[in-house]
């Protein structure tokens, strides 16, 4: 065997021993929540289009039109021709949404965190992080060249203790989070931590991929409790509530412009597909005309932990925490066994030691069917 698939194999077989290996399943997604693996259908409660957008006639029939107009790619990096006239209205709408002066669309989420960051942040920054902010966050920061350093999850207290020891020997100072924590479900103190950047002259940002179309009437994790935290960085995903695929920024128009000049996740990337940015354009057009059907996973998430014994849910996701891995993958093929798919979570995506289930609801989720997965869940999970 050549040495580098020796390599590769000797990393897989370390894997397989310590049940982290993964695989790729084909998933056909019948509608917003069923879908057929291995010729089974199961009730999903693992996927992220937590208002079953995808599936939406009308931003079906948006993206068919925008291939029909557009063609099916955008042919080369916006800066040169891919820029097609669908961005300037998504644009526009996210800044509008977002009450923010601009926006920027990248291609992913994790291209827009990983040229963000270096973009705001050289050698001579400090990047703050929340332990628990989501990967694509560590690697911008990390490409930042600038020190990064994490805070307690939630633990406005030990950010400003790094702050107070550390600000002072950097030009400038970033603090990040999640709005909501992809693996927890659980909401950043947002106001708080805008606070503590204002009194050390740091930067707040905010990754709003599982906040926006759910929480503060859609808006997002910075309008959550009727409030609005004017986070001057709000960065998130179209890929999950919205339905379509790609991420952005909003924030002031002359950060909006300065990452257009400097943020090379953006300058050397092909565009979005212009079906995929005129299918988020439809998604806030919903999302906006139908606040109580955007209100529907967190109210149904709400009931599952209340039936359940869980902690009251904030956002769709309720995490249920086993420990090791064997255990939750066995856990998850047990609800695989009555008929739900809820996918077991393992490190390195989440802590070692926190292994789990992470259930997410939607708002075509049938109650009735949200009412035995609870009783399971309490009665053979938790129990």
């Amino acid at each position: 065997m050549h040495s580098l698939d020796q390599f590769a194999q000797d990393k897989l077989d370390e894997l397989k021993r310590r049940h982290l290996h993964r695989v790729l399943t084909d998933t056909v997604r019948e509608d917003g929540i069923w879908i057929e693996r291995g010729g089974r259908q199961l009730l999903s409660f693992s996927c992220n289009d937590y208002l079953n957008l995808t599936q939406h006639p009308a931003i079906k029939e948006a993206a068919i039109a925008a291939i029909e107009e557009y063609g099916a790619g955008s042919g080369a990096s916006r800066l040169v021709t891919g820029n097609h006239p669908l961005y300037a209205r998504l644009e526009a709408r996210l800044a509008q949404f977002k009450r923010a002066e601009a926006a920027c669309v990248f291609g992913s989420g994790y291209l827009a965190n990983t040229g963000i960051i270096p973009a705001l942040i050289g050698e001579d920054g400090l990047v703050l992080l929340d332990e628990l902010s989501h990967a694509c966050i560590y690697a911008g920061a990390r490409l930042s060249r600038g020190r990064v350093m994490t805070f307690r999850h939630n633990d406005v207290g030990h950010a400003r203790e790094l702050l107070g020891a550390h600000r002072a020997d950097h030009d400038r100072a970033l603090i990040v989070t999640d709005g909501v924590f992809s693996m927890d479900g659980d909401l950043a103190p947002l106001a708080e931590l805008l606070a503590l950047a204002g009194e050390f002259d740091a930067w707040l940002m905010s990754d709003d991929a599982h906040g926006i179309g759910v929480v503060g009437g859609g808006h997002g994790s910075s309008f959550a409790g009727n409030t609005h935290i004017p986070v001057p960085l709000q960065m998130g995903t179209l890929s999950k509530a919205i339905g379509s695929y790609g991420g952005y920024l909003c924030a002031s128009a002359s950060i909006i412009e300065l990452m257009r000049n400097r943020a090379r996740t953006l300058i050397y990337s092909t565009g979005l597909p212009p079906a995929s940015v005129a299918a988020a354009i439809a998604a806030l057009d919903v999302i906006e005309r139908e606040p109580a059907y955007a209100a529907l996973p967190v109210q149904k998430a709400k009931a599952f932990t209340r039936r359940a014994g869980l902690p009251d849910a904030q956002s769709p996701i309720v995490p249920i925490v086993i420990g090791n891995e064997e255990s939750a993958l066995a856990a998850s093929q047990f609800l695989e066994n009555e008929g739900y798919l809820v996918v077991a979570i393992r490190p390195p995506t989440v802590p070692a030691g926190t292994a789990r289930l992470r259930l997410t609801f939607t708002a075509q989720h049938p109650d009735d069917a949200i009412g035995r997965l609870a009783d399971i869940v309490r009665d053979k999970i938790v129990a």
